[in-house]
């Protein structure tokens, strides 16, 4: 049983050689506002994410840019002889999940003596990317 174990841990160990993981907590924007962003790179290869988030005219896209390039920056250290993984595109977001983060309640004052609550939320970014597995090819 002990072979076993072992190798089932060598296995996960590869896969997550492959993984690479990057967060960014307590980020200033609403968790609303950075998921419309997340969700257009959510699967998409890395550069071309890159593009899309460069170009992008949504403020939580400077932040979202960031974070794929430390977690680019992750993969890299993780697996120095795939580096061509990379510049070939193999390389893709796998997850990114945008959970909310503190929120930072304020007061102001409102008509007629009244006080309104203002929520200054936040949120917390993780990013996970991957390499596509290699298609098997039918051949006939």
């Amino acid at each position: 049983m002990g072979a076993r174990k072992r190798l089932m841990a060598e296995r996960l160990k590869e896969i997550k050689k492959q993984t690479a993981i990057a967060k960014l907590n307590d980020v200033p924007t609403s968790p609303r506002k950075m998921r419309l962003v997340a969700d257009i790179v959510r699967g998409v290869e890395v550069n071309r994410a890159m593009d899309i988030l460069r170009y992008s005219k949504k403020h939580a896209s400077i932040d979202l840019e960031k974070l794929l390039r430390s977690a680019v920056a992750n993969w890299e250290a993780k697996n120095p002889e795939n580096t061509k993984e990379l510049d070939n595109g193999n390389v893709y977001v796998k997850t990114i999940m945008v959970d909310e983060g503190r929120t930072l309640k304020r007061i102001r004052p409102c008509p007629q003596g009244r006080a309104g609550r203002i929520r200054k939320r936040s949120n917390h970014v993780t990013v996970i990317l991957d390499v596509k597995k290699p298609s098997a090819t039918v051949e006939e």
